[in-house]
């Protein structure tokens, strides 16, 4: 029996671009997280060619990128970039649904930053982060994994609403 091709696999499960947009915005926030969570490890153990950034005397931590990734792909939704038929228009919604994962990892893997106003990053308080993470990857997942399901109990229980009511 001879396999299916992976881009026709994915077109058979990505029909629905809402439900392709959260897989790559998953799959762009976990990847990125994971990502992070290596080349800060890495830097602070003085291993790898990467360093912190410093610029005038300011440590620009990876905060700050997630942050302008978030702006960017906002502003790119506000103005309905990726919002058409047309294959730059899906491909546009292909790259900002992964940005817009990318910016909430790098975002959310400093939320102790954020929270304390200090960096705890390698504190007690660091955990904070974790469970940000944590927190916002079972929710983008959820919405994936679950969205089918979810959207069938909502009807369900339009239709039992809907039988219900007096006639």
């Amino acid at each position: 029996m001879k396999g299916l091709p992976l881009g026709t696999l994915y077109r058979r499960h990505f029909r629905d671009r809402r439900r392709e947009r959260q897989f790559l915005a998953s799959l762009g926030f976990f990847v990125t997280f994971l990502v992070a969570r290596i080349v800060t490890y890495s830097i602070r153990e003085g291993r790898g060619p990467l360093r912190d950034l410093w610029i005038h005397g300011v440590h620009v931590h990876h905060l700050v990128w997630g942050i302008l990734l978030l702006l960017i792909v906002g502003y790119c939704w506000l103005i309905q970039l990726g919002g058409g038929a047309e294959l730059a228009s899906v491909r546009a919604s292909r790259v900002t649904a992964l940005l817009y994962g990318a910016g909430a990892a790098l975002t959310l893997d400093e939320f102790a930053l954020w929270l304390n106003l200090e960096d705890v990053y390698w504190e007690r308080e660091g955990r904070q982060s974790i469970d940000a993470v944590a927190l916002f990857g079972a929710l983008v997942s959820a919405g994936l994994w679950g969205g089918p399901f979810l959207r069938a109990v909502g009807r369900r229980i339009a239709r039992l609403l809907r039988r219900s009511r007096p006639a």
